[in-house]
């Protein structure tokens, strides 16, 4: 068992003083939470962080990939929505804060304050930041869902009234939860480049993802919100189902040597981390009391693909479950969608179905976070830290 640990991380808020409570993995696999310092986890974004909505917005969850086996078989022994094989990054953070895993909207639409009273997750699988208009006009279809932040945004605030009353208890509500949002952004660019849309066209897209991205956040600071985790977005060029989908078009040059991931797929992604980081500045500039932590996704995962063994992993870029080929990805046919090719230790892969990584990999991926190897800014600990018993509520 990891060792105790004390720590501070107050930060001055326009309610005096809050103590922000984030998670420290002092060793690899053992989750140390800390205790009493936000009421709730308000969430939105897309599969990475999806808990189930997608699953629940459909009919019986037909047609969803996440709502049969394999998905979920590591944890929950069964199909949840989320996917992976596991939990996710934001499952991580609630087990740290000492909170239920967060529930999906949709699970509990209009059952108010008795069910989000301590989470609510508005992320849906496949939504982008963008809406969908913008893309449908330039010829850009997504198979998936039309949804999209402002979506999510907007059924967030048709519940607050129902949920926490007069706007001064919705205030109290937002000031005491962490808000995630996202990861989101990924999807804005992962149809558009396997539909073969060219990257200038596809970069040209990312100012217009950054500034929606930065409006939602504005919007909910007006709204009370006072911290808020931003992730950028993972490495596109060391997932499975871009490998496989440019791998005829490719030649030696494209590849790290050291990784086997394409080069100017990761360079773009982190092109747009760059560009969200700017925007996060500006956002700090302008609401100098309110606390934004960039969560650094692609260099967690970067970490997972560069040095899998390091972290207890094995294979970096061939897909657990799959539908075979050199990385056991296909985009036409994916895990879930037709008897699969699975892999006996998910544990000990950092892919899940090609495009979403395996519970391990989030594991790692949330360690690194939380404990502020990529998180920023710099975390001043303060919270008591206890032992996690890894007992949680199943959904």
């Amino acid at each position: 068992m990891a060792a105790y640990s004390s720590s501070s991380c107050f930060f001055p808020l326009r309610n005096g003083i809050i103590c922000l409570s984030l998670a420290l993995l002092l060793s690899r696999g053992v989750l140390i939470h800390v205790s009493g310092c936000y009421n709730s986890i308000i969430s939105f974004g897309d599969s990475l962080a999806d808990t189930g909505n997608l699953f629940h917005m459909s009919e019986s969850g037909d047609g969803v990939p996440s709502s049969v086996p394999p998905y979920g078989e590591t944890f929950f022994r069964h199909p949840t929505g989320r996917f992976s094989d596991g939990r996710l990054i934001i499952d991580f953070i609630a087990l740290s804060l000492g909170l239920p895993l967060v529930q999906p909207y949709f699970s509990g639409k209009g059952m108010g304050e008795r069910n989000f009273l301590q989470g609510v997750n508005f992320a849906v699988a496949g939504a982008t930041a963008v809406d969908f208009s913008f893309y449908h006009e330039r010829g850009i279809f997504s198979g998936v869902t039309n949804v999209s932040l402002g979506d999510e945004l907007r059924w967030f605030k048709e519940m607050l009234p129902s949920f926490c009353g007069p706007t001064s208890e919705c205030k109290k509500y937002l000031q005491s939860s962490l808000i995630l949002m996202g990861e989101i952004g990924g999807n804005d660019y992962n149809d558009p480049f396997l539909e073969g849309h060219s990257i200038e066209e596809i970069q040209s897209f990312v100012p217009n993802v950054i500034a929606t991205i930065g409006a939602a956040i504005n919007e909910l600071i007006e709204l009370g919100g006072e911290t808020f985790v931003v992730p950028g977005v993972l490495p596109f060029g060391c997932s499975p189902s871009y490998l496989s989908f440019f791998m005829n078009s490719s030649t030696n040059n494209d590849y790290d040597d050291k990784t086997g991931c394409i080069k100017w797929l990761n360079e773009f992604a982190e092109y747009h981390n760059t560009q969200l980081e700017k925007e996060l500045h500006r956002l700090k500039e302008l609401h100098p009391n309110t606390t934004i932590m960039y969560a650094d996704y692609y260099h967690a995962a970067m970490e997972l693909y560069g040095s899998p063994s390091k972290h207890g992993l094995e294979q970096s870029l061939y897909a657990c479950c799959g539908t075979g080929g050199p990385y056991n990805s296909r985009v036409d046919i994916t895990c879930g969608r037709s008897p699969p090719i699975v892999c006996d230790k998910p544990s000990s892969y950092v892919s899940w179905d090609g495009v979403h990584l395996t519970e391990a990999a989030y594991q790692q991926m949330a360690s690194m976070i939380l404990e502020g190897q990529y998180m920023t800014p710099p975390i001043n600990e303060t919270c008591l830290l206890k032992p996690l018993s890894g007992e949680v509520s199943d959904h």
